[in-house]
Formats: structure tokens, C-alpha cells, sequence
């Protein structure tokens, strides 16, 4: 059964950092396209950054491109979401997601291309 648990979310001041985990089950990472979206209170999900499964090149969004990166250790079956310089704007429970790489183009980070959804974890930026 494919599954995808994220972790690491918690609360963290203005400026801080925060290492996101995407731990997959029933699948190789390394042959699939995973994402990272967030979404906050009374707004849409939103892409944040995603890595194609055919060379591991990754995409993000603009709004935390600089701020955020996304790795991945094929050994560990697991994906990162590295977030540095955090916002009270980066507020939101955060998912990853399993997906094709029509969804994960520059510029364009789809949801609706994503499926095998994790839970999600909080993150919270506030002083």
C-alpha cells in the first residue's frame, strides 16, 4: 500500500528554520515524482516545491523560492522540505504528495496532478 507520513512540523520565530520529513511506504521515491503544498486557514493548497523523478531536478514556488529546499535520500526512501528564513506567512499544515511530472513544471506546482496524500504536520511561525 503506498503511503507517505510527513514529520518535523512545530513552532518556530520568525527568521528560524524547520526540516520537513516525507518518509514513503509501498513505493521508490526515486522513480516518482513527490511534492510539498501547504494550506492555511480559509485558503486554498498551494504548491511549495516539488522534485521530478526523472533526474531529481527541483521546482518551487515563488514565494519561497530562496527560502526552501527540497532534497531526497533514495537510500531512506525519504523526502526533505528544508525551510530557512520562515514568514508568519509560512503558517500551514503542510502535506506531501505523490504525483506525475506534469504536475511538478517550473512555475507550476499542480495539486490536482498529486495523489496519496500524507496526514500532514503543523508549522507555525510566530514570536
Amino acid at each position: 500500500q503506498l503511503q507517505l507520513v510527513e514529520s518535523g512540523g512545530g513552532l518556530v520565530q520568525p527568521g528560524g528554520s524547520l526540516r520537513l520529513s516525507c518518509a514513503a511506504s509501498g513505493f521508490t521515491i526515486r522513480n516518482t515524482v513527490i511534492g510539498w503544498f501547504r494550506q492555511a486557514p480559509g485558503k486554498e493548497r498551494e504548491g511549495v516545491s516539488c522534485i521530478r523523478s526523472s533526474d531529481g531536478s527541483p521546482n518551487y514556488a515563488a514565494s519561497v523560492e530562496g527560502r526552501f529546499t527540497i532534497s531526497r535520500d533514495n537510500a531512506k526512501n525519504t523526502v526533505y522540505l528544508q525551510m530557512s528564513s520562515l514568514k508568519p506567512e509560512d503558517t500551514a499544515v503542510y502535506y506531501c504528495a505523490a504525483g506525475s511530472n506534469t504536475g511538478c513544471l517550473l512555475g507550476s506546482i499542480n495539486p490536482s496532478r498529486f495523489g496519496s496524500w500524507g496526514q500532514g504536520t503543523q508549522v507555525t511561525v510566530s514570536s
